[in-house]
């Protein structure tokens, strides 16, 4: 794996990459450095998805708290940002979501929050990767009555369902919605919300055995959820991936909204009300060149980040900013959350179309999408690095952009999650920008895979 934590956690196929013996140490790591030495029995909350290898890293988990005096209750399977919420409720001091999100299924992974709910900045992660990677610091070693305690916490999923409820203002009274699960975290808590709501829920891969999380399903496989909106009429669809900090919306029509269009939509909702803190909106350079266009016309300012939604809110805290996102469907509105929420941001966008009347094929129209291509090249992880230093490689990029020449962009990176290199280019002409960056995956495939 390399170092312990990426973009969104550590992460890695489970038992080969992320074993217990790693989650166990990342455990008592993690419980060391967000603890003070004042606290001899810190309190640690630990959520889960749906994944066959939830119980074991759980388990890991567990024996390495407890071995260094942490007591830890257990929430079962809950959204991630039920675990950034129940921390403060709960007065825990610190919380860790074993999920590896929109991957599949035998990818897992350990995503930490501190006392406040935040994902941890990277120089604390790189103080947990210090203590079980270089061994900076020896594990303590609790025996007796020093141990920890554990406990299981029956109304975790409720507390956070009433949580989402009470940030809603309008209900969705008359709503006809379809829901798709991706068979993870969602299927534990969004029928029960959305329809304490007011909506009439269809529900779509809400039957989670394990082994189908995320496999043609969610927010990265949306075909299904767009087609069954069109053929029963219903006034919109919401897409959650595995872990639920992510929606995407179907509209009226059955036709695609990203969150882009999302962030767009609540953002001039926000303005028209006065609520859109600092006249600003953050995304990523991800963010689809269109919306940059729409805050322009709209007298907003754009704020771009790095791709991941923890640089998206660390430059909402900083700025005092109050709504950003990604393009993927991470959406922070921080007036009511700590991190993304998909199930908050849908009913916050369902919520916002009922009160005002609306259709959301039509009111999706306040921005114009650039045409954008996104490849996905899969490399090793041990080739990764080469990208940044590849001559033939370098020298494609320069030229593509180049050919652009201002009317488009070509971007590529390494993910923070996978062992791949996305290829991005966005532009005016999509025929040009599909051969375009084509020739730049097959390039970066050919050198590198």
């Amino acid at each position: 794996m390399g170092r312990l934590f990426g973009t969104d956690g550590a992460r890695g196929v489970a038992n080969t990459e992320l074993t217990p013996e790693l989650a166990m140490n990342i455990g008592r790591a993690a419980a060391m450095v967000l603890t003070s030495e004042e606290v001899e029995h810190p309190t640690i909350i630990i959520g889960k998805d749906t994944r066959l290898s939830g119980d074991m890293l759980e388990g890991a988990l567990i024996a390495g708290l407890c071995s260094v005096g942490a007591n830890v209750k257990i929430l079962g399977v809950v959204p991630t940002p039920a675990v950034a919420y129940l921390i403060g409720k709960y007065k825990a001091d610190a919380g860790i979501m074993i999920s590896a999100s929109h991957n599949p299924f035998e990818f897992n992974g350990i995503k930490i929050f501190s006392s406040e709910g935040y994902k941890l900045p990277d120089a604390l992660e790189e103080q947990i990767e210090a203590i079980v990677l270089d061994n900076a610091v020896p594990y303590k070693q609790c025996v007796g009555n020093d141990m920890g305690t554990v406990e299981y916490l029956d109304a975790a999923a409720d507390d956070y369902i009433d949580h989402v409820i009470s940030t809603v203002e309008y209900d969705l009274k008359g709503m006809n919605i379809a829901l798709d699960c991706s068979n993870g975290s969602a299927s534990r808590t969004a029928k029960k919300l959305f329809e304490s709501l007011g909506a009439n829920c269809h529900m779509l891969f809400d039957t989670p055995d394990g082994v189908n999380i995320n496999d043609n399903c969610g927010s990265t496989h949306t075909e299904t959820l767009m087609q069954y909106v069109k053929d029963n009429g219903l006034d919109a669809g919401l897409a959650f991936d595995g872990d639920a900090d992510r929606c995407l919306a179907v509209d009226d029509k059955g036709e695609l909204v990203d969150g882009d269009y999302i962030i767009a939509i609540i953002a001039a909702d926000f303005k028209s009300r006065g609520k859109l803190k600092e006249n600003t909106v953050v995304g990523t350079v991800m963010t689809n060149m269109g919306f940059q266009k729409f805050c322009d016309v709209n007298g907003m300012n754009f704020v771009s980040t790095k791709v991941g939604d923890r640089y998206v809110l660390e430059s909402m805290l900083n700025e005092g900013y109050n709504i950003g996102g990604e393009q993927s469907g991470h959406v922070i509105c921080l007036d009511y959350s700590t991190t993304g929420d998909g199930q908050l941001t849908g009913a916050q966008l369902l919520s916002l179309l009922n009160r005002r009347e609306a259709k959301l094929s039509s009111i999706a129209t306040l921005m114009e999408r650039y045409p954008q291509v996104l490849i996905n090249v899969k490399v090793s992880n041990e080739n990764k690095p080469r990208f940044a230093t590849d001559e033939v490689i370098n020298e494609k990029m320069k030229s593509v952009e180049n050919i652009l020449e201002g009317k488009g962009r070509l971007l590529v990176r390494l993910s923070g999650t996978e062992p791949i290199i996305r290829v991005m280019l966005e532009g005016e002409d999509y025929e040009e920008i599909s051969r375009l960056a084509n020739e730049t995956a097959e390039l970066i495939k050919e050198r590198l895979s």
